[in-house]
Parts: structure tokens; sequence; C-alpha cells
């Protein structure tokens, strides 16, 4: 038993490598958690410097989900297809857009103001596009054709009336007409 004890004390050079490759396995995983600290930080105040212009989007539309996500890679979150993450250095603001043929980049720099001016634009041209959406619905919408043919319908009815009751009148004033200025009568 003292033998055995004797030899948990007595360091060997492979316990010692494993022990020191231990340590450096926990100081490399905390420094991985200092970086994805700051790039949720970083990502943080561009989402507050956001604050405005969503206050800005009217209340009716559902188009946007801003948020942020705190996975392997965070990602400040704009709508279902748009979204912010860091770059490499953990410095770049890279705004990227999941479209039909892979993913866009659309702006990338390093400061907060240009990526708001980025997604300013981002959320105007969807605001844009939601407009002639509705609009093309509106036009191609069963119910709205059908209630606009009603009105085109009734519309020409209301003509074709008009325009036989005039032809009564006109056709009555020429008789008046032609009976007057006939000496026979």
């Amino acid at each position: 038993m003292a033998d055995a004890a004797k030899t948990d004390d007595q360091t060997t050079p492979l316990k010692d490598a494993v022990r020191q490759a231990r340590i450096e396995a926990a100081e490399r995983s905390a420094v991985v958690v200092d970086l994805r600290d700051a790039e949720v930080a970083r990502l943080e105040l561009l989402n507050d410097a956001l604050d405005p212009l969503f206050k800005d989007v009217p209340n009716g539309v559902d188009l946007f989900d801003r948020g942020l996500s705190r996975g392997e890679t965070p990602r400040l979150w704009i709508d279902v297809i748009a979204h912010v993450a860091m770059g490499r250095d953990k410095r770049l603001y890279r705004f990227v857009q999941d479209t039909r043929y892979g993913r866009t980049t659309i702006a990338e720099n390093y400061e907060v103001g240009p990526m708001v001016d980025a997604i300013t634009r981002y959320v105007a041209r969807r605001l844009v596009e939601r407009e002639r959406a509705l609009a093309d619905d509106v036009l191609t919408n069963p119910a709205v054709t059908r209630d606009n043919e009603r009105q085109e319908r009734r519309r020409r009815s209301r003509s074709a009336w008009r325009g036989f009751f005039l032809g009564i009148i006109v056709g009555a004033a020429g008789l008046v007409a032609l009976a007057l200025l006939n000496p026979r009568f």
C-alpha cells in the first residue's frame, strides 16, 4: 500500500505532459469563449444602433424578426433571410442574405454607422417589395377581380340604358320637328 501511494506521488513525464495539455486546452477554450462574448457584444451594439430604424417600421408590417442568436456562430437576424455575422477577425460586420442562388453578401464594414445605413437600405427595399406584392394581390385576387367585373358590367349597363333613352328622345324630337316642318299636316 505504501508503494502505491509512493507511485501516485511521483510524477512521470507523461503525467506532466497530460496535465500541461489539459491546462492549455482550458486556456484555449477560455479564449474562444472570450472571443464569442466579444462577437455577441459587438452584435448587441449594432442591434442597439438599429432601434430607431425599427421604430419607424409601420405597425402592421411583420416582415422583420430582429433578434440575436447566441449559437456557435452568433448572428443578428434582421428577418428570416438576412442576418449580420462577424467576420473571421471578429471585428468585421458581414451583412448577408440567403437567396435561392446561395448566400449573398450585402455589406461588410468594421464600423456600426455604415452597417446601419446598409440595413436601412435593405429594410426600405423590403418594404417597397411588400407594397408591390400587396398591390399585385389586389389586382389578381379573384374576389377583387369579380367585384371589378360587376362594377364594369353595371357601368356598361347604365351607359347602354342612357344611350337607349337618349335615342328615344332624339328620335321623338326628330319626328316632332319633321311634323312641324312638313306643310301637309
